[in-house]
């Protein structure tokens, strides 16, 4: 889109991208996330909130359109169609790279959604966003990447995202549903704690398993953030998503995008119905 051009075009012929989505995989496998600052502008990253607080008056509007991820805190998938800048998201050579460096060639993008924290939001458990897949117990591979664009520019009293880096491959029988870490076990994740205060046009690649949490909103704004979920070959999360497009839309996307994207091609879209619920989340930290 002639209006939402990344802050990095000029530069991209000549980046060797290869060499940057290898030393993503090696942070998203030590750290368990990375980032890429300056991916877009500020007035892309304008545009993105304009559209996710248009998906979120019409979800918020009619039953089950959005998902309580805590007081004050809600979470919303929509289609591709409603982001102008979809197309710049999932072919900006950062995110391919990444895609390509963690999942391979053959990744598939399966949610398109986001997180509001409102004014009012608590402190989230701890938690991971699934279980572990057995290939990532079993083998130590990560199947699948949760890319984050935030809509505002990150405050401390804004209720930032808290990470504990280096616990995607945590695995305890204690962990609740196979997610959330036992209080006892909270000092682990206390002491490593990390809070990020992304900017607008950040974009950041992440493991979902990676233990995180949103933590207490105590301005009087909004916080929202772009979630694009992306799968390898054998992952399953896109069972929990419900992306679509029109055919019209279909026909105005890179070929080389629509081998990422094989979501149902259909004449109209339906508003979609949530089913990405994380039960342990909804009345936050006790």
């Amino acid at each position: 889109m002639d209006d939402m051009t990344t802050a990095t075009d000029s530069a991209a012929a000549s980046t060797d991208y290869a060499a940057i989505g290898a030393a993503a995989r090696e942070a998203i496998y030590t750290d368990g996330i990375t980032a890429c600052k300056g991916a877009f502008t500020p007035e892309w990253a304008d545009v993105m909130r304009e559209d996710i607080e248009t998906a979120f008056a019409e979800a918020i509007a009619r039953p089950d359109g959005a998902v309580g991820r805590g007081p004050k805190r809600y979470y919303v998938e929509i289609h591709p169609e409603q982001m102008r800048g979809f197309v710049d998201l999932v072919t900006h050579p950062w995110v391919t790279a990444v895609c390509e460096a963690v999942l391979g060639p053959d990744y598939q993008i399966v949610e398109l959604g986001f997180d509001i924290p409102f004014a009012g939001a608590i402190n989230q458990p701890w938690h991971r966003d699934f279980p572990m897949p057995g290939i990532t117990r079993t083998e130590g591979k990560l199947n699948s990447l949760a890319f984050n664009l935030t809509g505002v520019d990150t405050a401390e009293d804004m209720g930032p995202f808290e990470i504990a880096p280096g616990t995607q491959f945590d695995d305890d029988p204690a962990f609740g549903h196979d997610m959330f870490p036992p209080k006892s076990r909270y000092d682990r994740y206390n002491e490593r704690a990390v809070r990020k205060y992304p900017k607008r046009g950040d974009i950041s690649a992440r493991s979902a398993l990676t233990i995180h949490r949103g933590t207490r909103n105590e301005s009087e704004k909004s916080r929202p953030v772009l979630v694009l979920g992306v799968d390898g070959p054998g992952a399953i999360n896109g069972d929990k998503h419900d992306l679509a497009v029109t055919h019209g839309y279909w026909a105005t996307l890179p070929e080389e995008l629509k081998k990422h994207l094989s979501c149902p091609v259909v004449d109209k879209l339906t508003p979609i119905t949530q089913k990405h619920t994380i039960e342990g989340l909804v009345m936050g930290e006790a």
